[in-house]
């Protein structure tokens, strides 16, 4: 996952010779998993063809306000489709466009018509870079919202040796990667998620378990990540797999492993949500043999596991507590009973009762309840399910009734 994920990607290409490098930054925002418009001046055709960057982009490149059909290319909708507009490369010639509002080609009348986020990166000769001007242009161009992506140094196209040089297509994807990560919601927030079921042996060969596939926990994972929070995710066993640069992925098996882990993370984290549905008992005496079948009958003496989600309320101090509660009579009564007893900041309940809610599904129906109100929602695809969770947890942050 990447902050570009989703987004779309307005890209204004200028005629300089760094244009060749475009076509590399076209396949970099794809594979980040950003849909990416191009919309070039006519002297970048001189550099790199419209047909290299739209089969990259998969999207017609335009370049002049009619199509050879003398069809209308509308600059005002390229606008409002964009999430972010970057200019690469910017010439001396763009950027005094840009400052001045001379719109007598089509990319700088749709960056004219923008309301997105602008990113510019520079591209042009030493001496034209420290041009006065130029650096006027600049100035004026950060002070009017937009982020310059400062051009690097190295052999320029003239011979000379300096600054210069656009960005390379690496730097300038990873640079407004961690420029809107530091914007997102949950940037610099710690997030600690249960996920999945526990398994409790009995035996080499047989377990205690249940229902639970991790797919509710993982979603609210992924959410949390694409958030901009550092997210600690302690699984049980789960056939669901998920990698990203700010997420600690703990594997555990039984009740106590997650209890131990949870509790060396829950003073760390803002923000806690106990979605793992956690065996409440586990066999008493392990059996180091398997468990032959000798009688019709056979019993196991069961123990009481620690409980996480009370534990981590009474240790509550600064963190927002989410219990889950999965219920199949009395369900609102349960979980408001849950919600006072385990100290919850909400609690979120489903209900086997519910068709298509629950364990294994892809979708899941749930009510959100705190103690002054239940919210319900419909019954949604499970990533739907973890924003609406995520949209309450913000909210709750936003307005400031809790210190997470």
């Amino acid at each position: 996952m990447s902050a570009l994920s989703g987004k779309h990607i307005l890209l204004g290409v200028t005629g300089g010779i760094a244009a060749y490098k475009t076509a590399f930054l076209v396949r970099l925002f794809i594979k980040s998993g950003a849909k990416v418009r191009c919309v070039m001046t006519p002297d970048a055709e001189e550099f790199v063809t419209p047909l290299t960057l739209s089969t990259l982009s998969k999207n017609p490149v335009v370049s002049s306000f009619t199509d050879r059909e003398k069809n209308w290319n509308n600059h005002v909708e390229l606008a409002e489709w964009a999430d972010l507009m970057l200019i690469a490369p910017a010439t001396a010639n763009t950027l005094s466009k840009m400052v001045s509002g001379k719109s007598d080609n089509l990319l700088i009348t749709t960056y004219l018509s923008t309301t997105c986020p602008v990113y510019i990166a520079p591209a042009m000769d030493l001496e034209m870079y420290q041009h006065h001007t130029t650096k006027a242009n600049l100035n004026q161009l950060s002070k009017s919202g937009h982020t310059i992506i400062k051009p690097e140094s190295g052999e320029l196209a003239s011979g000379l040796e300096g600054q210069g040089r656009m960005a390379e297509p690496e730097n300038i994807v990873n640079f407004i990667s961690r420029h809107l990560f530091k914007k997102m919601p949950l940037y610099g927030k710690k997030v600690l998620i249960t996920a999945g079921p526990t398994y409790e042996a009995i035996d080499p060969v047989r377990y205690i378990g249940n229902h639970s596939s991790g797919k509710m926990g993982y979603e609210m994972t992924k959410t949390a990540l694409n958030l901009g929070a550092k997210v600690i995710l302690i699984s049980g066993p789960t056939h669901l797999k998920l990698s990203h640069p700010n997420l600690e992925l703990v594997k555990v098996n039984t009740a106590q492993e997650m209890f131990d882990h949870a509790m060396q993370q829950f003073e760390s984290v803002n923000i806690a949500i106990a979605s793992a549905a956690v065996s409440d008992y586990r066999p008493k005496t392990y059996q180091n043999q398997k468990v032959k079948k000798t009688e019709d009958t056979f019993r196991i003496d069961l123990v009481k596991n620690p409980d996480i989600l009370k534990t981590f309320g009474q240790n509550k101090t600064h963190q927002f507590l989410v219990g889950f509660a999965l219920e199949t009579n009395n369900e609102v009564e349960n979980a408001k009973q849950k919600l006072a007893k385990k100290n919850l900041d909400f609690i979120v309940l489903n209900s086997l009762q519910d068709k298509g809610a629950g364990f294994k599904n892809d979708t899941n129906k749930i009510s959100i309840i705190t103690k002054d109100n239940i919210k319900r929602f419909d019954i949604k695809p499970k990533p739907e399910v973890a924003q609406d969770i995520f949209n309450e947890i913000l909210s709750f942050i936003s307005d400031g009734k809790d210190n997470a």
